[in-house]
């Protein structure tokens, strides 16, 4: 997604003379041709994250759109009460990119890795986060981004092809056709890539209909999603995130405030580190339930597999 994002940002900037760019001395191997086309307005404002949001506000303030680039865990964590204080009490054009979401950074550790990143914004004033699963869903969410002209979040990791029999949504993706499925499965960040692979080895996937969901906070449930919970009456949600404040908890909550009866509900997410190891992005997704046997044997569950 980094390289995707950089070509769309190139073009982007191109086109337009109010986008400044500042990196926090992070990008190599993929923003050169940013720096090159962008000349004075792109800026690298060192090891100094919370000096960098203080900037991106101070130059929004004056007419520009600002983008924030670093790696996850340092654009989020380090200057969350910039981002609160300077960006979103003033809803200002400030577009935070963190690469690397999730457990992106595997075995560099927790220090580096991302999982509570969406509870941690998208609860403040004016945020909103943008978590594309596939490449093809990442320019809609830059365009609404831009256009939107408030404080945003954008959380990169490393996505595969959008699905067979997919097609994209104002919300993110979503079947081509409802099926009458029995199960809806709600997904959201390239995880949904394992999601995809179990179901190509289900024997029950064309009884399971597959949303994605690239955009956050989620109040409420889009139509063709509840059509399908109303029919399914089964939902699995899967994300690479913390529950408190993620993508089970929004969905669980909207199903509530919509009173739509279910029978069984069922949450994958990150539970952090529960062998105490750190591994690569897969070795966590798999200590957290998020590898495709568990998702396929959690799927299979629901038909009596």
């Amino acid at each position: 997604m980094r390289k995707h994002f950089s070509t769309y940002i190139e073009q982007v900037a191109t086109a337009n003379e109010d986008i400044i760019f500042i990196t926090g001395d992070l990008g190599y191997n993929a923003l050169e041709n940013l720096a090159a086309k962008m000349g004075d307005r792109f800026i690298n404002a060192g090891v100094a994250e919370q000096n960098m949001i203080g900037m991106a506000a101070g130059m929004a303030y004056k007419g520009y759109r600002v983008i924030c680039y670093s790696i996850a865990p340092f654009v989020v964590y380090r200057c969350l009460e910039q981002v609160r204080n300077d960006v979103c009490f003033h809803n200002l054009p400030v577009y935070i990119v963190g690469n690397g979401g999730g457990y992106g950074y595997g075995i560099m550790g927790s220090s580096h890795h991302c999982i509570e990143d969406i509870a941690c914004l998208s609860g403040l004033p004016n945020m909103r986060c943008y978590v594309p699963a596939f490449v093809e869903d990442m320019n809609a969410c830059m365009d609404e981004m831009f256009a939107r002209r408030g404080p945003a979040y954008l959380r990169l990791g490393l996505g595969k092809p959008l699905p067979a029999g997919m097609t994209l949504t104002d919300y993110g993706a979503a079947p081509a056709k409802l099926q009458g499925a029995g199960l809806t499965i709600i997904a959201q960040s390239p995880v949904a890539g394992n999601v995809a692979a179990a179901l190509a080895a289900s024997g029950a996937a064309a009884n399971v209909d597959l949303f994605i969901v690239n955009r956050m906070p989620l109040t409420e449930l889009p139509a063709d999603m509840r059509d399908s919970i109303t029919y399914s009456r089964n939902v699995l949600t899967i994300e690479e995130h913390i529950a408190t404040g993620g993508l089970g908890q929004a969905v669980s909550a909207a199903l509530h405030r919509a009173a739509l009866p279910v029978n069984r509900l069922t949450s994958l997410c990150a539970e952090g580190y529960p062998c105490g190891l750190y591994g690569s992005q897969a070795y966590h997704q798999q200590q957290s339930g998020l590898g495709e046997d568990n998702i396929l044997r959690i799927i299979n569950s629901y038909f009596g597999a």
